[in-house]
């Protein structure tokens, strides 16, 4: 029920100097609550290319908004933001950093090398580049989750070797967090029923949305790490 107060009585009447200090005070009681709600939620930038930007996949089914959901199931107290950019390389990444970071970044999932492979590039190129990120996130005491992924054998057995040990090794030079292989999940089923749950898009690139689901399953623990340490540090 509410009590409405004649207008000149709020303005002029006996109560308006204590009707004005009411308001004032829920004002200033009430500010701080929602500057501290606000700041004790986790931001945390998903840096990565076209797995992490959602390609081909419609509102609400890729990767950073359904990590968004998984995490709320969780209770977490986080912002994820996306900053996935279809096509971009390690090279592309590291152009960007410094500008994808906000004032309020606690936190980096770093998703990149997928295109460097798909371009065959060398696996050499690809550790510079995240080395030179990852120095970067670490001058600014930024934690990160690195999420690499495994080459296929097309580029022969050394390629391979090379690039697939990229991940573990830059995890332990920097001390992050990891997610060796994003596809793992879905590399777990065997072809045929993989594309009989319909766990990648028509480029068999792609994740489609029950395929980001199976992802989900086992980045969501890591992202759950990641925002651990981000509120210790």
């Amino acid at each position: 029920m509410k009590i409405r107060l004649p207008l000149l009585t709020l303005r002029y009447g006996p109560c308006a100097r204590l009707c004005k200090l009411i308001a004032t005070g829920f004002l200033v009681f009430a500010l701080p609550f929602g500057q501290r709600a606000e700041a004790e939620a986790v931001e945390v930038v998903a840096l990565g290319d076209s797995i992490t930007q959602g390609y081909g996949l419609n509102p609400g089914e890729g990767l950073v908004d359904q990590l968004r959901g998984w995490l709320f199931t969780q209770g977490a107290e986080v912002r994820v933001v996306n900053a996935g950019v279809s096509g971009d390389t390690t090279a592309g990444g590291r152009e960007r950093l410094a500008w994808s970071l906000t004032g309020g970044t606690d936190a980096v999932i770093l998703e990149l090398g997928g295109n460097d492979m798909l371009r065959g590039l060398p696996p050499a190129q690809a550790r510079e580049n995240l080395s030179a990120m990852l120095d970067e996130l670490k001058a600014r005491e930024v934690p990160v989750l690195l999420v690499g992924l495994e080459a296929p054998g097309n580029y022969g057995p050394a390629y391979k070797t090379e690039f697939d040990a990229l991940w573990p090794e830059l995890a332990a030079r920097y001390d992050t967090l990891l997610l060796e292989n994003i596809y793992a999940p879905i590399m777990a089923y065997p072809p045929q029923e993989r594309a009989a749950l319909g766990l990648m898009q028509g480029d068999g690139i792609h994740p489609s949305p029950e395929g980001v689901a199976l992802i989900i399953r086992e980045l969501g623990p890591k992202v759950l790490e990641l925002i651990a340490r981000a509120k210790a540090g």
